[in-house]
């Protein structure tokens, strides 16, 4: 009779990891300490929706930390953020689709023709408020159409584009919407916004990414799309310094591999009040991370920052993924 033998799992990872170094010359310890890396895309949601934004933005990309933005073509002042990232190539910008026009007194409309995108706009012809009236009306054919638009004039206006977003998620609000989000990105031979694995709270909120996740995850791998390991966002915190502590303690924990912290920037000044109420947390995020203290925590937890356009350059990111 044979005995029962006991893998411990360690010293087989260990014994492949020294097998596979053998074969293609790199040391198995810098293999594991890359494994162990942690990465983090600090990235500026909607640039172009107004002055203050663009600002904000452009000053957290140039004295701070953020590392990528994701630019809303439809809004009122994308010409002007368009023009920062014509001059500014070496930066990363994405193209942060849009679908909804959510503030009461600022609308915007759609970039297409309204006659050829007729299910996306409310009846006073702006796009609709919310996520849930984008998936109660919109046509996908429709939204096909209209973010190829958004896309294509970013790129008229110069933008060196590095990847695509959904603002506030909704090209996840329904199956063949999150068809079309994939199939732009396939398209327009750009990463999308997409992890490798979910968690419990984001499988809730988002039931048509957690249905799908497992199919798009393997259409992307077979590609050698660079995607997420993790993604974090926070609107909690009463205070300004009670925000800035839930950010720390979120990058003293971060995972190895890929992560995107989401911000949003903004000047807490007469224009962005009267546009939202989130005009004081957005002016907040900005100074977070263009503190020397978030750039010292990053360095001391030996997180090193990158961005969008470098994931793309190295194909499956800097984790080896």
């Amino acid at each position: 009779m044979i005995g029962t033998v006991r893998l411990d799992a360690r010293r087989v990872a260990a014994a492949i990891l020294a097998l596979w170094s053998l074969s293609t010359g790199v040391r198995a310890e810098d293999a594991a300490n890359e494994d162990a890396a942690r990465h983090v895309i600090i990235h500026a949601d909607d640039a172009g929706m107004s002055h203050s934004v663009n600002v904000a933005t452009i000053e957290a990309m140039e004295k701070g930390l953020v590392s990528s933005a994701s630019i809303m073509v439809p809004c009122p002042w994308f010409l002007e953020f368009a023009k920062y990232a014509k001059e500014h190539p070496e930066r990363c910008y994405g193209v942060h689709l849009t679908l909804n026009s959510e503030w009461d007194h600022y609308r915007w409309g759609p970039v297409a023709s309204r006659d050829l995108v007729p299910t996306l706009v409310d009846p006073d012809g702006y796009l609709w408020d919310n996520v849930a009236q984008v998936a109660a009306h919109a046509k996908a054919n429709e939204v096909r159409i209209e973010l190829r638009a958004q896309i294509d004039r970013a790129r008229q206006f110069g933008v060196p584009l590095s990847h695509i977003d959904t603002h506030m998620g909704a090209l996840v609000s329904r199956p063949d919407l999150l068809d079309v989000f994939v199939e732009l990105g396939e398209e327009y031979d750009l990463p999308i916004l997409f992890m490798r694995r979910l968690s419990d709270d984001a499988k809730r909120a988002y039931p048509t990414l957690a249905e799908k996740h497992d199919t798009i995850l393997r259409r992307l791998e077979a590609r050698g799309v660079p995607m997420l390991d993790e993604l974090l966002q926070f609107y909690g915190g009463d205070t300004h310094e009670a925000r800035r502590e839930e950010y720390l303690s979120a990058l003293r924990q971060l995972k190895p591999g890929v992560t995107e912290l989401i911000i949003h920037c903004g000047f807490d000044n007469e224009e962005l009040r009267a546009i939202t109420n989130s005009a004081s947390r957005r002016d907040g995020d900005r100074r977070v991370f263009c503190e020397d203290d978030v750039r010292r925590l990053l360095a001391d937890q030996g997180v090193k920052i990158v961005s969008w356009k470098q994931l793309r350059e190295q194909g499956r990111g800097p984790a080896g993924r």
